[in-house]
């Protein structure tokens, strides 16, 4: 890493425009979690809406001034993906491996907020992208490789280790260190919605990643899915009603949780 690019990392992770953008990008993504909340509440209730960003995505649109909106979340959300690309240059302190992880885990972060700032704008342009469509054409991509249902088990793998990480930051809520909440009520308030938005959402991100195993035991691209397909397991399942409400609450209480973090997020 050259000195040239650490030092204009340095610059911008010092801009205030950048951090205000940042903060709103948290918020962007708070406004797409609580309705990706309602849509899989919905579902429990006969809801055909696609539940997933692409479906809550979609439901902007078709509100009064949605296009406007969308281009706002896009923008903000790409924001945010850049305020992480950057952190993943000035990462200092602790020892050389916690800021490996430290790297790797902004660079994630990056690449989520910018893919969900970009699906935002395609939606705006009139695309209308499918999650399971995608998980299933990424997968029979990969499955056509040498060695391709490896492959995919070993990123099926990495996908379900990320959703129970994900939860187990919420269980353990270390979640809080990267805010800066204040006492009394509020405080409290925040990290019981942290929690369960943490708890939901790695839940749904380990099922996701379980049935990208099925797709690589079998070899079979079409047993791959995204989140409406994790959704539509869990109807599947015993008390799936019952289940599928439990999510939805989570990611709109994940989304509540972000507009706090949004105010209360140390940058």
């Amino acid at each position: 890493m050259t000195d040239a690019v650490q030092q204009a990392a340095r610059t911008a992770n010092s801009s205030r425009p950048l951090e205000l953008l940042a903060r709103g990008g948290y918020a962007a993504s708070g406004v797409v979690h609580l309705l990706l909340g309602a849509l899989v509440v919905g579902v429990t209730f006969g809801g055909r809406g696609q539940t997933d960003q692409s479906g809550a995505f979609r439901t902007i649109a078709t509100a009064p001034w949605g296009m406007a909106l969308l281009w706002v979340l896009a923008v903000l959300l790409v924001a945010l993906g850049l305020y992480h690309l950057v952190q993943c240059f000035v990462a200092r302190g602790g020892s050389a491996a916690d800021r490996w992880k430290d790297r790797a885990s902004h660079a994630g972060q990056a690449v989520v907020f910018a893919a969900l700032g970009v699906a935002a704008a395609t939606v705006a342009l009139g695309a209308r992208p499918n999650g399971d469509r995608s998980a299933q054409t990424a997968s029979r991509d990969v499955l056509s490789l040498s060695g391709g249902p490896l492959l995919l088990g070993l990123l099926a793998a990495g996908v379900v280790i990320g959703g129970i990480a994900f939860a187990a930051m919420g269980v353990r809520r270390s979640f809080l260190k990267k805010v800066d909440l204040p006492g009394g009520r509020v405080g409290s308030a925040v990290t019981v919605l942290g929690v369960v938005g943490y708890v939901a959402k790695g839940g749904a991100l380990a099922i996701v990643g379980a049935l990208l195993v099925v797709a690589a035991v079998k070899a079979d691209p079409e047993q791959a899915g995204g989140l409406d397909a994790a959704v539509h397991t869990l109807l599947g399942l015993p008390f799936g009603q019952a289940l599928v409400a439990c999510a939805g609450i989570g990611f709109a209480s994940y989304g509540v949780y972000l507009f706090f973090r949004a105010r209360y997020a140390k940058l």
